[in-house]
């Protein structure tokens, strides 16, 4: 069994199978609403000229959204199962969000300028939302990678709110197994062209 000690620091954690990988996001009603029916973001009210973060963590989604009760834009905890290959494809057009030690600024924007995606690496947390010490990816989709997200890449969208607000109460009771019991099974994920443990 994988413990806090033998987890990288970076790697890729999800809910998967072999077709499909589940990540999360957190939106208002009116654009949930209209996602749940149409089963893809639905432009208006999304906006699909902003770049979008999904996150593979359940409990990253959790901290960030604060179980759906943080703000009126993420009231709803949506989980968005989507093909692996644009997954995939995802990660092998990404840079990472800030510029490493050492890189010159122009070398920088040509990355960033050539690359539709970016990706994060943030602490993970735990039930109480405090940080761990290894960390969760979240990437960040503009551009074309937007486009082929909602066109091409949903396969289901579930809104699991209530299943989010049901172990935040179990939490706050301090019912902490019964809580880690109806957390998704997020199992180490290995993708074909990226190297977790390389990015910063």
């Amino acid at each position: 069994m994988t413990t806090e000690k033998t987890v990288p620091k970076r790697q890729i954690r999800a809910v998967y199978d072999d077709a499909t990988i589940r990540v999360y996001q957190a939106y208002s009603h009116p654009i949930a609403d209209a996602a749940i029916a149409a089963q893809t973001f639905v432009s208006p009210p999304f906006k699909m000229a902003r770049m979008t973060w999904i996150k593979p963590s359940f409990l990253w989604m959790m901290y960030r959204a604060g179980w759906g009760l943080k703000d009126a834009g993420q009231h709803r905890i949506l989980a968005i199962d989507i093909g692996r290959d644009g997954f995939e494809w995802a990660l092998s057009h990404s840079c990472a969000s800030h510029a490493s030690e050492g890189t010159p600024h122009a070398e920088w924007e040509k990355l960033k300028a050539a690359s539709p995606v970016r990706i994060q690496w943030d602490p993970e947390r735990d039930l109480h939302h405090n940080p761990l010490e290894h960390r969760s990816i979240q990437i960040g989709l503009g551009g074309e990678a937007v486009h082929r997200y909602v066109n091409e890449w949903i396969h289901a969208i579930t809104d699991v709110t209530a299943e989010a607000q049901a172990i935040k109460a179990l939490v706050d009771a301090d019912h902490l197994d019964a809580a880690r019991e109806r957390l998704p099974q997020e199992r180490p994920y290995h993708a074909a062209s990226y190297d977790a443990g390389t990015m910063e």
